[in-house]
């Protein structure tokens, strides 16, 4: 709730013109880490057997053990499974076997990109020439089917629990000292604690098959877990429980005895121990904070020693914010009594700071991940950003319609300290003889105060209560967009910039279709490619092949790949399939960047007849 805010939509529009603003000028940073280049090539024939191969990515990866593979063509392993790092991680070398024959090799491979997503994959090469036979090792990836779902329910689970542990620490800090010693806001607090650890443990154990088999059985081999453990996200996971099992001390502190100190009125102890719980428990935040920031989207592509602190700002906002709504929430609707209204409007001028804090930070990382506009619209990530944004405007409209109910609520502190103390004076006439009686009239009384204090607490209360309970609804659905949003790869460089227009207003010339004759040895002819529409960003590639005399021609393999050599990028691998007779169609082609990239058609009429044609693809 941001009852301090007059005008939360107007903030919002603004928000987004800047953003928009952003977007026109950004530059598409690196993209998603992706396998940019083999040695040999993909479906290369070499005459000679190699001593390695080498896969190049387009940032550093991490592989486990048995990560790299090469099988022959009868599918028995042939690569001696030694692995060597080289530039500092984007290029991975495996040694093969000095008795590799001919015929048709496959590689398969999985590696774990820095900001924690698997990607995998496979290529062919043959030595000497292709042969009849080659493995087939086409799958599911392993992040998908019951394990990703599992993957995603436990980081929902775990941003959750930060939210529940570091909101009510801070609205007891901040907004209201007597939060402290409420029930409620402990057993928050505590829900928040053991949530976000037993996720975190569970988390370490699923990436093992989540990166690697996908069987959900894999979770406990201890191989894999010691590999997990040695990876950047596995280590964030370690660091994020040893900070947990620190972050008991402040959390007893505050529910313990700063709570008795400020019950008692005891400010010297209550201003001392406010200063150790914060200041002891803000680093441990902090650091809880950075076990994410620098095992996601943060951690790679531009600006990382930017990235990384925002991220983690953006994190933390969000748990005062949000974690602070649920606090208010227990609150409002526990058996305790309300918080004064001095309370409720100095936990507004905090998610006000909030959300002022997320503005910003958001449209950094907005920047950062999407860089352009056709990327906003034409990627998973674009599509589930404005789902988010077009959330957290409903959540600020929400927020809109508790104003006039803050600043109609009356302090009535006198009032919630009479209520404690007639039920202390209640509780002190419980018979110790009867504990089921006891447990009883306690029932009763709890029963008895809460229809007295909705009877008693006036509209003002009453809508305050509700609205901040569809605040919370609403927050609930945005913390899983978010945690969508974190699990997909970025967009940038996926989506591209957009093309400009002709200095007469329309748009951008369609290139001509390509020719290009061929020759395999076997069979000649003429490949005609038509790229739609040609430009930066989404295109479908359309080939035809033709035979000497004009008619349709077939093709057993027919592989394409893309390279703009100015610019060091691809080579881009194109999967095409046939679509009718002589026809083969790719769509979802994506040329991050302008300029004359080189188009290289590998075609394939028999088990060894094959040739690679090269030609040029002036992008405007």
């Amino acid at each position: 709730m941001i009852a301090a805010v007059s005008r939360p939509l107007g903030a919002l529009l603004l928000a987004v013109g800047t953003l928009a603003a952003l977007l026109v000028g950004a530059q598409p940073a690196a993209a998603h880490a992706s396998l940019t280049g083999t040695s040999p090539g993909d479906g290369e024939v070499v005459a000679t057997a190699p001593a390695e191969v080498v896969l190049t990515f387009s940032e550093p990866v991490s592989v486990g053990e048995d990560s790299l593979r090469v099988l022959d063509p009868d599918g028995a392993r042939v690569d001696t499974g030694e692995v060597t790092r080289g530039a500092g991680g984007a290029e991975q070398t495996l040694g093969l076997a000095d008795d590799l024959g001919d015929g048709t090799h496959t590689v398969a491979w999985q590696a774990i990109s820095n900001d924690g997503h698997p990607i995998s994959g496979a290529f062919t090469f043959s030595v000497g020439a292709p042969s009849e036979t080659s493995v087939d090792v086409a799958g599911s990836s392993p992040d998908g089917g019951a394990v990703g779902l599992l993957h995603d329910a436990l980081r929902y689970a775990a941003y959750a629990g930060f939210l529940l542990l570091v909101g009510p620490a801070v609205f007891a800090l901040v907004c209201w000292p007597g939060a402290a010693g409420r029930r409620a806001v402990r057993r928050t607090t505590v829900v928040g604690w053991l949530t976000l650890a037993v996720a975190t443990a569970a988390l370490l154990l699923v990436r093992v098959p989540y990166t690697t088999t996908g069987r959900l059985g894999d979770a406990f081999d201890l191989d894999g877990i010691a590999d997990v453990v040695d990876s950047r996200a596995g280590t964030a996971l370690l660091t994020r429980l040893v900070l947990l099992s620190a972050a008991a001390l402040p959390v007893a502190l505050l529910h313990g005895r700063y709570a008795r100190a400020v019950a008692a009125g005891d400010a010297r102890l209550a201003r001392d121990l406010r200063f150790g719980v914060g200041v002891g428990g803000g680093a441990l935040a902090v650091g809880l904070a950075a076990t994410w920031a620098t095992a996601e989207h943060a951690a790679t592509g531009l600006q990382t020693e930017v990235a990384i602190p925002v991220a983690m700002v953006h994190l933390l906002a969000t748990a005062c914010w949000l974690g602070g709504l649920v606090t208010l929430l227990v609150l409002l609707r526990g058996a305790e009594g309300p918080p004064p209204a001095a309370a409720v409007r100095r936990y507004s001028t905090v998610a006000l700071a909030g959300v002022a804090t997320l503005a910003a930070t958001g449209l950094y990382q907005s920047w950062r991940q999407v860089g352009s506009f056709s990327a906003l619209t034409g990627t998973d990530y674009g599509r589930l950003l404005i789902v988010k944004v077009v959330v957290v405007a409903v959540l600020l409209g929400v927020a809109w319609g508790s104003r006039r109910w803050t600043g109609a609520l009356r302090d009535d502190d006198d009032g919630a300290v009479r209520r404690e103390r007639d039920r202390e004076r209640v509780a002190e006439t419980v018979p110790e003889e009867d504990p089921e009686r006891a447990r009883q009239l306690a029932r009763q009384r709890v029963a008895v105060e809460r229809t007295r204090r909705r009877r008693e607490e006036g509209p003002e209360r009453a809508g305050l209560r509700r609205t901040v309970l569809v605040e919370t609804g609403v927050a609930v659905v945005l913390l899983a967009v978010t945690t969508a949003l974190t699990g997909t790869p970025p967009a940038r460089g996926e989506g591209g910039a957009s093309t400009a227009a002709s200095d007469s207003g329309g748009a951008a010339e369609r290139p001509a279709p390509l020719e290009v004759a061929y020759d395999t040895g076997g069979a000649e002819g003429v490949a005609t490619l038509e790229l739609a529409p040609g430009t930066v960003g989404e295109n479908t590639l359309e080939i035809a092949l033709a035979d000497a005399e004009g008619r349709p021609a077939e093709a057993e393999e027919l592989r394409v790949s893309l390279t703009l050599p100015e610019e060091s990028v691809g080579p881009l691998r194109v999967e095409t399939e046939p679509v009718a007779e002589g026809r083969w169609r790719a769509t979802g082609v994506q040329l991050p960047r302008p300029g004359e990239w080189e188009l290289d058609l590998t075609l394939r009429t028999s088990e060894v007849d094959q040739t690679t044609e090269t030609t040029t693809l002036t992008v405007p």
